[in-house]
């Protein structure tokens, strides 16, 4: 009897650790499926310029609508600022910048994967409320005392496009406030905060009744071109130079296009 006993026990202590064995198996198994590498997704992240936001969140859906597998993640902001998060080691696979001048610090630090390609242009345009309170309809109107403009910062391609055409017409706009996006100078017009801003002609487009738009014919003088390029450190090399090509064919055109974008 006693052998009995002894035999039973054994039995079911060898029952027991094989099935504690299959449920670590089945973990583990369970936790591979988490991430992108589980889930067969590859995310590529673009870091792309303030003024592309609803043009390129409409470039990466159809992308991604062509790439099975591939999410699109992006990251907007004034380009000077992207830059200098690239240049710290940001984890990018794709760079566009509002012009050529921050693209080439990038260039010029070795982080760009070949040549960048220019894709698009944009000029300047007088953003006002809707009721244009203080009444401008020139960029001379900027100048007027008591005249609240907003600018972008100097070293973001809005600002630097705005002091061209302040030289080119021969006057000195004093703002209250310079930003760090193209984006902010129309969130303070939208708000109220301010009578006027500079921002770009797609800016005051897709804004719809949001703004009233004016134009300048010192505008001109000022024309930014916009540059794209997979950058050198990607870990998805040959899906960022898709993306490039996606955005300077047909499809990333006639996006750009339908913005009021102009050709590069």
């Amino acid at each position: 009897m006693k052998r009995m006993i002894g035999a039973a026990a054994a039995a079911l202590l060898v029952c027991t650790s094989a099935a504690c064995g299959s449920s670590d198996s089945g973990s583990s198994a369970d936790s591979g499926d988490t991430g992108d590498s589980g889930s067969g997704t590859t995310t590529l992240t673009v870091y792309a310029a303030a003024s592309l936001t609803d043009t390129f969140t409409e470039i990466g859906k159809q992308f991604e609508a062509r790439n099975d597998g591939v999410s699109v993640k992006f990251s907007f902001g004034g380009s000077s600022d992207l830059v200098a998060q690239i240049q710290q080691g940001a984890p990018a696979d794709v760079f566009a910048s509002a012009d050529t001048a921050n693209m080439d610090k990038a260039t010029g630090d070795d982080l760009v994967d070949g040549d960048p390609v220019d894709f698009a242009t944009n000029t300047l345009e007088i953003a006002v409320p809707p009721d244009n309170p203080a009444g401008i309809s020139s960029l001379d109107d900027l100048t007027a005392s008591g005249t609240k403009v907003v600018l972008c910062a100097p070293e973001v391609p809005c600002g630097a496009a705005a002091a061209k055409v302040e030289e080119a017409a021969g006057i000195d706009i004093s703002p209250v406030s310079e930003e760090q996006s193209v984006t902010d100078v129309l969130n303070k017009v939208e708000t109220g905060e301010a009578d006027a801003g500079l921002v770009y002609v797609t800016d005051v487009q897709g804004a719809g009744e949001a703004v009233e738009g004016i134009t300048f014919p010192e505008s001109d003088d000022a024309v930014n071109t916009y540059p794209i390029a997979a950058l050198t450190d990607s870990k998805a090399g040959d899906l960022a130079s898709r993306f490039v090509d996606f955005v300077t064919g047909t499809e990333g055109q006639q996006v750009l296009a339908d913005a009021g974008f102009g050709k590069p």
